[in-house]
């Protein structure tokens, strides 16, 4: 079976909107971090946040769409819009089921339902929204694209936090290998609201620092948690080229596991996930160019993964361009597959923004302060999830 085709991207994050824009940042460490405006913090121990600056959803979507959409879901839909420019498809011109939608969610829109929520409790129930039934939803992203682009074929949503921006695009492989002809898949997050930000400080894994270039630094001797982050991106997955289509890259394995329970004695198992994607892919460690690492900036964490991948790779390019912006959940996974794509077609691996200093026992070749140049044929990309996901997927140039 052939390895599906990345034929159009759509993306929006902290450092910038759309491809070029994000990739020049990406390259050049830009940080994307800073104080949250969204909403106030005064009171809360976690005060910085990757924003997506300057999305005004009014200039992209109708008056009708804003009452019934979270802040998420509208930015889900105008990258679904630019992934399918992208790519030159007109969802109008696809047979009728030949196209779907399959998104990774973390938790739906925290923002709408904050909202609905403080409605309910000063105003009472009359004031609470009816798109409140389904706006808050996990699932809501899909549904919203779906109607929005008319794709009436596969539909899906993937819920394994970080991990979920990797496994929605094995969720569209097998929609593919199922008789699909086209897939959008990724993953649009944002939780920066009183409510959201309650349960992502309730994890513990927070940096509490108020300096953008110091609270987020994985795999550094000063790392204290990671910030959140919003935004994403959509792709459009194909299993046939176009005659007048681009290829970003193939997806060419990807593999899932779950951790053990807390205190069991038993290992992680982000090292078989590694291995299993490579099984997969049909191809061997060695053959492997770049990986891009989940990244946690938790001290522990970061000892875990960075043993995995020295154990599978021993010495090999590692990088985490999301130092930059924060963790973005579901969004992250899918932004970090953009970067390696990019990689591939510029043959340069990105820097991880402001890390200075590996933390004792990691002896990872972490690319720092620049750019490095280097011919890419093979990008591995990690992501894990709160609570024990574990993903890996192996993109290759076409």
């Amino acid at each position: 079976m052939n390895a599906p085709h990345i034929t159009g991207i759509g993306l929006l994050a902290p450092t910038g909107m759309g491809v070029e824009q994000y990739w020049s940042a990406t390259l050049a460490g830009a940080c994307g971090i800073g104080k949250v405006t969204r909403f106030d913090t005064a009171g809360y121990p976690a005060v910085l946040a990757g924003e997506v600056d300057g999305f005004e959803a009014r200039e992209h979507l109708s008056s009708r769409m804003l009452p019934q959409t979270d802040h998420m879901t509208r930015m889900a839909l105008v990258a679904s819009d630019w992934a399918l420019a992208d790519a030159g498809v007109k969802p109008d011109q696809l047979p009728d089921f030949a196209a779907g939608v399959v998104t990774a969610s973390s938790a739906g829109g925290f923002e709408f339902g904050h909202r609905e929520l403080e409605a309910l409790w000063s105003k009472g129930s009359d004031h609470v929204s009816a798109y409140q039934s389904f706006a808050w939803f996990y699932a809501v992203n899909t549904g919203q694209i779906s109607i929005r682009q008319g794709l009436r074929g596969p539909g899906g949503v993937v819920v394994s936090e970080q991990a979920g921006g990797l496994d929605v695009l094995a969720m569209a492989r097998r929609r593919l290998r199922d008789g699909a002809e086209l897939m959008l898949a990724g993953g649009v997050d944002s939780g920066l609201c009183p409510w959201g930000w309650v349960a992502q400080i309730a994890s513990d894994r927070l940096s509490y620092r108020d300096d953008p270039a110091r609270a987020y630094l994985p795999f550094d001797s000063d790392a204290n948690g990671f910030v959140p982050g919003e935004g994403g991106a959509i792709l459009v997955v194909e299993n046939e080229l176009r005659p007048d289509a681009r290829s970003y890259g193939a997806i060419a394995g990807h593999a899932s596991t779950f951790d053990p329970p807390p205190g069991s004695g038993r290992p992680g198992t982000l090292r078989r996930a590694i291995e299993n994607a490579l099984a997969d892919a049909g191809i061997e460690a060695g053959e492997v160019d770049v990986v891009f690492a989940d990244a946690a900036g938790v001290p522990e964490l970061d000892r875990a993964e960075a043993a995995a991948i020295t154990e599978v790779f021993g010495r090999v390019p590692v990088t985490a361009p999301k130092a930059g912006i924060g963790r973005l959940y579901s969004g992250g996974a899918s932004l970090d597959v953009v970067a390696a794509l990019l990689a591939i077609r510029d043959g340069v691996v990105p820097p991880t923004p402001n890390v200075a200093r590996l933390a004792p026992g990691i002896d990872l070749d972490l690319v720092v302060d620049r750019p490095r140049s280097k011919k890419i044929r093979t990008a591995l990309v990690v992501a894990r999830g709160y609570g024990g996901y574990n993903s890996a997927v192996v993109l290759r140039a076409s």
